[in-house]
């Protein structure tokens, strides 16, 4: 069965209709429409230093562990823009290179998670009140202390081996 259960443009309960190369979809009888699911989409970030050798790491909402920058790309918001905004409304950091390296459905979420490696050239982030604490680390520093288990390791472990454990 499907996780949509009513459609999103005129609240009617929707049923499963089968679409050709695609299968049973979400159909909509009152607006004649396929349904397809709705989901979030964030980016991560492997922030790193001009010379490659540190990873920021941060810690949020009073966790003990470290993670990745992150943040929800908003409605008509290019990925890559929501990287600027985000290191610039979380740490005050201009990225001066974006670039792509996975994605990754998080189903604990509902989240499209897409990771990218931004370098920025400041060296001393201005944190806003988001960031309860960051720490520049060197990579072997950076794998030992982001959290383990997580999605965030995960892309971490992904982008220096070039091997991702989803």
């Amino acid at each position: 069965m499907f996780e949509l259960k009513y459609c999103p443009q005129c609240g009617t309960l929707l049923t499963e209709k089968y679409l050709e190369n695609e299968g049973n979809i979400p159909y909509c009888e009152k607006c004649g429409d396929y349904r397809f699911p709705i989901f979030s989409t964030a980016v991560s970030m492997i922030c790193m230093n001009e010379e490659r050798d540190k990873v920021l790491l941060i810690r949020q909402y009073g966790r003990p562990s470290y993670i990745l920058v992150a943040g929800y790309v908003t409605k008509g918001e290019d990925a890559e823009d929501t990287c600027q905004r985000e290191l610039m409304e979380e740490l005050s950091l201009t990225a001066e290179e974006i670039h792509f390296n996975r994605s990754h459905y998080f189903a604990p979420s509902n989240t499209l998670m897409l990771n990218f490696t931004v370098i920025v050239k400041e060296s001393e982030p201005k944190p806003n009140s988001e960031i309860d604490e960051y720490h520049w680390f060197t990579v072997g520093e950076a794998r030992k202390n982001i959290r383990p288990n997580s999605l965030a390791q995960k892309f971490l472990e992904g982008y220096f081996t070039k091997k991702y454990d989803f």
